[in-house]
C-alpha cells in the first residue's frame, strides 16, 4: 500500500538540485510517494509551526520554535562556509548603520534575520518576499535588504553594495560555518520511517552530485536572473559536504548559533537538537 508523505522545500537552485532525483523519480521509494510542496521559506517556517508538513525546509531559527514537533535529518542542509545571507544597499554603509535604516527581510523565522540580530542587535525592519527585496532596495522602497538564496550572486544587477555578509561576520565570531537551513522531519512518524526517509533524502542528494548537470539544469527552472554558469556556483555554495552529512562542525554549528539566540533572548527556551539516525562523526 502506498503512503504519501508531503515534503516541503523552498523554489529556489539549491533545494530543486537536493531535490531533482526524488522529483523525477531518478531513485526508488518503494511504498512511498512524496507530494512535494514548493514555498517560500517563512511560509514553510510557519506551516512547521502547525505541524503540517510530514517532511519539510526550515530554517535553523525556525527550529526553535518546532523542536517539539520535528526532527533534524543529517542530510540536506544549507550551511554557508565563510559566506552567508547579505545586506545590501544602494550606497556604501556600515552595518551600525543599519540599526537607524529600513531593512527589508525575508521572514522574521529566517536564520538570516535572527543572524541580523545578532550581529547589529535591533532595527526597524519590513517584510518582503525573499524574491521581491532586491527591487524594493534598488526603488528606494527600503535603505537596505536582507539577502537570501541566489540574490547573494544578482545583487551586482542591480547597482546594488554589499554591506555585511552574515557567513562572514559569523565565521569572524565563532570559527564556525554558518548553518542556514535544514529539514526537519515529523517525530510522530515514527523512526523507522524517519530513518526511511533520511536515507532516501540522503540519495536524492547524492544522485544529484553524481549527476551534476543534469540536476543543474533542473535547477535553472527555479533560479531568477541567472545563466547556468551562476546557477552552477550558486549549488556549489549551498549544496557541499554539510548538504550530504552535518557532521560533527555542522552541529556544533547549529547548536551555537541557538544558544547564542538564547543568550540574547531572541528565542524563548533552550534548544537540544534532535537528529534522525546514527551519531554524527
Amino acid at each position: 500500500m502506498t503512503q504519501t508523505l508531503t515534503l516541503g522545500h523552498s523554489p529556489d537552485p539549491d533545494d530543486a538540485f537536493m531535490f531533482y532525483a526524488l522529483a523525477k523519480g531518478r531513485i526508488e521509494t518503494g511504498d512511498l510517494r512524496f507530494e512535494h510542496v514548493l514555498q517560500d521559506i517563512e511560509t514553510l517556517n510557519q506551516r512547521a509551526r502547525r505541524g503540517e508538513l510530514d517532511v519539510t525546509a526550515l530554517s535553523v531559527h525556525a527550529y526553535a520554535y518546532v523542536a517539539d514537533r520535528y526532527a533534524l535529518l543529517p542530510c540536506g542542509a544549507s550551511v554557508g562556509e565563510r559566506y552567508g545571507p547579505l545586506v545590501v544597499a544602494r550606497a556604501p554603509m556600515s552595518p551600525d548603520d543599519l540599526r537607524r535604516r529600513r531593512v527589508a527581510v525575508p521572514g522574521t523565522l529566517t536564520t538570516a534575520f535572527l543572524a541580523l540580530r545578532l550581529a547589529v542587535g535591533e532595527f526597524p525592519y519590513v517584510v518582503l518576499p525573499f524574491d521581491q527585496i532586491l527591487s524594493a532596495v534598488a526603488a528606494g522602497e527600503a535603505d537596505a535588504g536582507l539577502i537570501i538564496h541566489e540574490g547573494q550572486l544578482t545583487y551586482p544587477q542591480q547597482a546594488l553594495e554589499k554591506v555585511a555578509d552574515l557567513g562572514e561576520w559569523w565565521f569572524g565570531e565563532t570559527g564556525l560555518p554558518l548553518p542556514l537551513g535544514v529539514n526537519g522531519v515529523r517525530k510522530d512518524l515514527g523512526p523507522a520511517l524517519m530513518e526511511r526517509i533520511a536515507r532516501i533524502v540522503r540519495q536524492s542528494i547524492d544522485y544529484g552530485l553524481a549527476h551534476r548537470a543534469e540536476a543543474v539544469r533542473h535547477a535553472l527552472g527555479y533560479a531568477r536572473d541567472m545563466d547556468e554558469a551562476l546557477a552552477d556556483r550558486f549549488v556549489g555554495m549551498y549544496v557541499n559536504a554539510y548538504t550530504v552529512d552535518l557532521g560533527e562542525r555542522g552541529r556544533r554549528a547549529i547548536a551555537e548559533l541557538l544558544d547564542r539566540a538564547k543568550r540574547a533572548n531572541l528565542i524563548p527556551s533552550p534548544v537540544v537538537c534532535e537528529f534522525v539516525g546514527e551519531a554524527a562523526g
